[in-house]
């Protein structure tokens, strides 16, 4: 090839050029480019080395120089040869296309002789890379040289002229006719071979060695663009003058002219390009349309891109067809079947759905046009056509088709026409379900639960995501097409300095569709559809005016409407609501119409006539009222806009006829309700409107009228419904809740409250539902928490015997816990909700300051972040109420403290009697003879005074000395020391009452050593004797010699008695237990040992049975032994040898008792000796 040039034609320079030739190349051109540089933003849409990102385009629109810093110097090396810059495409125009098309061919030679050996990647790279480069050289100098040399030829004058002038004037028609071999040469994008055209999809990130067949198609691209960039530099050059390529018209007969040839070209790339989105499309689903672009690669992008700028120049400058004209003609052959015209040559037919291409593509070439500062002009003229295209039934393919029509209307100005052709399909199919069978739940769209999420939807609707966000481009799965459309409508509505003439436009136009027949033809969907239509155009519009004519046509509904149209009729009333309530303005009007419906449907519930069926169909609607109602006050800035007016009447019919669920709601309903009042009062600046409020908040005085009518409404519908619960045997968990929440409305409202509670509101709604011994123990342990637990609520303003009260309620409470058990022992469902409420109500009166106060002074208080059970919590309680009073000197204050205790204790008899008569469950049982016994022994001197006297003769006489015993063992084994150790306390301190406590001592004694006592001796029953336990201790008190003395006197009246010479019954038990009584206290007290000597020596004369007799020998020993030790412990230390004479005197008499007593002689003595601290009495030993 080399040398068929040099053989060829004339050199390409001056002889003598050669020494003076520019050793420097120009920079490399603009190309097309998709490889990534990793040393560059990855995120950039386009390559900065492309043909926007080097500001070609840009220096072409505004007709600047393509490359004003090259081929700068007297000669340019091109293909390898040093040319003269300013002659080379004059004088060897011919010769360098010639070169051209020898690199090119050379380039696809490359091509089909490349091959799959990796080992020659890098060389076939580089060599394609420089032919690619040498192409595009060529094809900027040509740019260049028109630019900066080509002038605008005259006719030629007559005679002689310079050959070069010559040259200079066919120059144009040379390249024009050159510029149409090239394009003949390269052929069209469609007709490359399917291994090029596969290079588009090469995944090339981060690659830096590509085949050839890459640089091959990238050249085609450079080459297109660069045709249709040099003919219209040829026709700005000539001024507008038609360039005609004579040679081609001399030989063929047809005319060629540059505008011809731009025409042709374009239309041929357009249709190339179009034809290869086409193909991308057939990959597409309708879920992707927006995220699937119409390019495979960033260099079509940018030749999209490119052509659109140019174009719209064009069309600008010369008049010529827009973009949306070329494309317009392309597209709309497409739809209709029709063939395309010639200059576009011919389109592939195998697309699978031509109007969903036609959408797709328009709207991706739209977002295409965003590149230049000024956008590219809308097109809605060609869109409006397709909407009326757009009459296909199926949901997924017109989903596409208005999400493709949003996106036109964030790009471009919203278009009238294409909102009312949106608005007549809708119009017709508004009860359509518009649902994706093949998209799952997802194609359902979005469903409006309550008013709140309705008017949501409406704002999402009002504020589409942006162009590109993850938001607006997952709509197709997220949304019907209709709500698509509710996007576009409200866009239009919300236009810029429109003065509201959007709304005036389409507003007939909505409004007409809409009479009394076409109402009552909508379905569910359809009247879901006509609501969330109806809530964004009041929010986009006039509010007012379109609430009213909302109103106006639910009015025009059946009066028997099925309750779930009644239900999505009040759904989208209370969301008209939320949106006056938003712009601050007076809700009474909506709220009354509203009001007065529901009150009618809850009569109807209220009946006992109607059918059950028909009774739970109903509470479909009422249910919803309730939580469209919740979020009104939720939303309110300051309940100062007639919210109250939504209570009414109705409620007071609604409450007694719901079943637990349904009552379960309804006060859940009422809590959200009394909380958002509480909230109001306690924080007057607490706002909940979203930032769209426009008004702000009524005065102080005002908001305060209208707070106490919300809570007038609340006492008059709620609370006399909640006053008759109060006394259930199964209160519902909400209940204590709202009786709550009351308390607290007549801490913050007190003058709110009825007559009937004054004038102590709080104290007389505590008595209701805490104080009253009448009330379950879930209601109480449910309820006073929630008054305690905030010390700045009115828990803090409760006073001195407030606090008694709850703390009685909480023994109560304690002593009831286990009612709720189920026969089988194991816990209930309420038991268990009770056992965790009252741990909550446990810790809260234990940090009650009348209680913390009793605990602090008799020490007992408990350890930080300890959490005691409340049985734990009951003893520490008892046991502090005993301490605080035995420390008491002053008789008035002891006085107080007796009424205080018998306060706390209340009536305690009744409390536990459920236990007694039923004799279980067994856990309550014994916890409440624990608690008594408990109360019996660590009160005992409190209840011996006069105040007291009946609740101890109480206790005695239903606990200790019952008719029956059946049942009551383990509890009495259990608690009986506790009340024998208590009653002998009791009785030494009565002053009144002295004689008949100790009567009733000896009585419970009595009656407790025979029923323990086992009929034949037992070492384990007699040792476990509750009676036997109660009397023993380590060290000898006055108090517990006193019981013993008791028992003594017990078992020598009643258990030793002999009738004539018979024994008593059960006499070696009885002895036994006497035995053992003497043996496990340390007494020495020779009157209290002696007491039952007579009756012992009785035995011994009368009873022969041996181990009888044993048994007596062995207490007479005992008894002798316990005296002789106690002689010896008082008088050792005085009278040392008095004592040990006195003892070597019995030691004649008897040296076996003197032998016994040598152990506690021995430890005498070291004591005595230990307490002189003179050392050893050798004496004495």
């Amino acid at each position: 090839m080399e040398e068929d040039i040099s053989q060829s034609l004339t050199p390409p320079v001056s002889p003598f050029a050669g020494e003076s030739q520019c050793e420097l190349t120009p920079a490399l051109p603009p190309c097309f480019s998709c490889a990534s540089d990793p040393g560059r933003d990855d995120t950039r849409p386009l390559s900065s080395e492309g043909y926007i990102g080097r500001g070609s385009l840009k220096r072409l629109l505004l007709r600047l120089a393509p490359a004003p810093a090259d081929y700068e110097d007297d000669t340019v090396d091109i293909f390898g040869f040093p040319w003269v810059t300013e002659t080379a495409l004059v004088e060897s125009t011919k010769l360098l296309f010639g070169l051209f098309r020898q690199k090119l061919l050379k380039l696809e030679t490359l091509v089909q002789s490349s091959s799959h050996d990796f080992g020659q990647a890098s060389s076939l790279h580089y060599e394609a890379e420089d032919l690619r480069q040498q192409c595009v050289l060529f094809l900027q100098y040509v740019k260049v040289f028109l630019y900066r040399y080509l002038e605008p030829t005259c006719s030629l004058e007559e005679g002689p002229c310079h050959p070069y002038v010559e040259l200079e004037a066919q120059l144009p028609s040379a390249l024009l006719e050159e510029l149409f071999g090239v394009t003949l040469l390269i052929g069209r994008l469609k007709d490359l071979p399917a291994n090029i055209q596969s290079a588009l999809t090469i995944q090339h990130q981060g690659k830096v060695l590509f085949p050839p067949s890459w640089h091959l198609l990238h050249l085609h691209l450079d080459i297109h663009w660069s045709v249709l960039e040099i003919l219209h530099l040829l026709g700005q050059r000539m001024q507008g003058q038609v360039v005609y390529a004579h040679q081609f018209v001399n030989l063929t007969g047809e005319n060629l002219t540059n505008n011809s040839l731009f025409e042709e070209h374009l239309c041929n790339l357009l249709s190339d390009l179009t034809g290869m989105a086409m193909g991308k499309y057939s990959k597409v689903r309708p879920t992707e349309a927006l995220t699937s672009h119409h390019y495979y690669c960033t260099c079509t992008k940018e030749l999209w891109i490119l052509l659109i700028h140019l174009l719209e120049h064009r069309s600008k400058v010369l008049h010529t067809q827009s973009f949306w004209n070329y494309m317009n003609t392309l597209l709309q052959s497409l739809i209709s079947g029709q063939p395309v015209a010639e200059q576009y040559g011919v389109l592939p037919t195998h697309c699978k759905d031509p109007l969903g291409f036609t959408w797709w593509l328009v709207t991706h070439l739209a977002e295409l046009g965003q590149y230049s500062r000024n956008g590219l002009e809308d097109n809605w003229s060609f869109v409006c056509e397709l909407l009326k295209s757009t009459c296909n039934p199926k949901e997924d393919q017109i989903r596409m088709h208005v999400h493709c029509c949003l996106s036109l209307s964030l790009l471009w100005k919203p278009n009238n026409g294409t909102v009312a052709t949106l608005w007549e399909y809708y119009s017709k199919n508004l009860s359509g379900l518009f649902t994706v069978p093949w998209l799952g739940v997802s194609g359902l769209g979005s469903v409006s639960r309550t008013p709140l999420a309705l008017l949501d939807q409406a704002r999402s609707c009002c504020s589409p995501s942006p162009l590109r966000s993850s938001g607006h481009t997952q709509l197709y799965r997220s949304a019907n097409s209709f709500q698509i459309f509710l996007r576009v409508l409200a866009l239009y509505l919300a236009q810029e300095n429109a003065g509201g003439a959007p709304w005036r436009q389409i507003k007939g136009r909505v409004y007409s569709k809409f009479h009394q027949r076409r109402m009552q033809e909508l379905s569910e969907a359809g009247l879901m559809n006509f609501l969330l239509l109806f809530v964004v155009v009041a929010r986009q519009a006039e509010l007012e005016d379109v609430a009213g004519r909302a109103c106006e046509l639910l009015g025009l509904l059946p009066p028997d409407s099925p309750p779930a149209q009644r239900s999505l009729v009040w759904k989208g009333q209370l969301a008209l609501l939320l949106l006056f309530q938003e712009r601050g303005l007076d809700v009474g009007a909506q709220a009354s119409w509203l009001a007065a419906s529901f009150s009618q449907t809850a009569r109807e519930f209220y009946l006992k006539t109607t059918e059950p069926s028909r009774r739970l169909a109903l509470w479909g609607p009422l249910g919803s009222y309730l939580e469209g109602v919740a979020e009104v006050f939720e939303t309110s800035a300051s309940l100062g806009l007639s919210e109250e007016k939504l209570l009414n009447e109705g409620f007071g019919l609604l409450l007694p006829a719901c079943r637990q669920s349904e009552l379960s709601s309804t006060l859940g309903f009422l809590q959200i309700v009394l909380r958002e009042v509480h909230q109001r009062n306690v924080q007057p600046g607490h706002s909940a409107c979203p930032p769209g409020a426009w008004l702000p908040p009524p005065s102080a005085s005002v908001g305060k009228d209208r707070h106490l009518a919300v809570a007038a409404a609340l006492w008059a519908h709620f609370f006399p419904f909640l006053r008759s619960l109060r006394l259930s045997n199964t209160p519902p968990a909400q209940l204590a809740d709202a009786a709550a929440g009351f308390t607290l409305l007549a801490f913050d409202l007190p003058s709110s409250a009825p007559q009937d509670l004054q004038p102590n509101p709080i104290q007389s709604i505590m008595q209701c539902f805490s104080w009253d011994d009448m009330l379950h123990p879930l209601l109480v342990t449910r309820y006073l928490p929630h008054l305690l637990q905030n010390s700045s609520g009115c828990g803090g303003s409760v006073s001195g015997s407030a606090q008694t009260l709850s703390v009685r309620a909480w023994f109560r409470c304690v002593l009831q816990q286990h009612i709720h058990k189920n026969p089988d022992g194991t816990d209930s469902r309420a038991g268990r909700a009770l056992e965790e409420q009252l741990s909550e109500l446990t810790r809260l009166v234990l940090r009650l300051p009348e209680v913390d106060s009793l605990l602090q002074k008799a020490g007992l208080q408990p350890g930080a972040g300890s959490k005691l059970v409340p049985r734990s919590a009951l003893e520490m309680f008892i046991k502090a109420v005993g301490r605080v009073y035995s420390g008491l000197q002053v008789l008035s204050e002891r006085s107080a403290m007796v009424t205080r205790a018998l306060d706390y204790t209340g009536d305690i008899m009744k409390y536990i009697k459920h236990y007694l008569v039923n004799k279980s469950p067994q856990e309550g049982l014994l916890l409440a003879y624990w608690a008594v016994g408990y109360v019996v022994k660590h009160w005992s001197p409190l209840l011996a005074t006069s105040k007291a006297q009946h609740l101890l003769f109480n206790i005695v006489n239903g606990l200790l000395l019952p008719n029956s015993l059946s049942g009551l063992d383990k509890a009495l084994r259990d608690s009986l020391p506790l009340y024998l150790q208590g009653l002998s306390i009791a009785t030494s301190m009565s002053q009144s009452q002295g004689a008949y406590l100790k009567k009733q001592l000896r009585d419970v004694i009595s009656k407790y050593l025979d029923h323990f006592l086992p009929a034949t001796p037992s070492v384990g029953a007699i040792a476990n004797h509750p009676v036997l336990l109660a009397a023993c201790e380590a060290t000898p008190t006055p108090r517990g010699v006193a019981l013993r003395r008791s028992i003594l006197q017990v078992i020598s009246e009643n258990f030793l008695h002999f009738k004539g010479n018979a024994p008593p019954p059960r006499l070696v038990t009885v002895l036994a237990f006497l035995l053992e009584l003497l043996r496990r206290n340390n007494d020495s007290d020779p009157a209290l040992l002696t007491m039952p000597l007579p009756s012992l020596l009785r035995c011994l004369k009368l009873v022969n049975e041996p181990h009888a007799c044993t048994l007596v020998l062995q207490y007479l020993c005992l008894t002798v032994f316990c005296v002789f030790r106690s002689f010896v412990e008082e008088n050792e230390g005085l009278y040392d040898r008095q004592v040990y004479s006195v003892l070597e005197t019995i030691a004649v008499l008897d040296s076996h008792v003197v032998q016994v007593l040598i152990p506690v002689l021995s430890l005498s003595l070291r004591n005595t000796e230990h307490k002189r601290g003179l050392g050893k009495n050798t004496t004495l030993r």
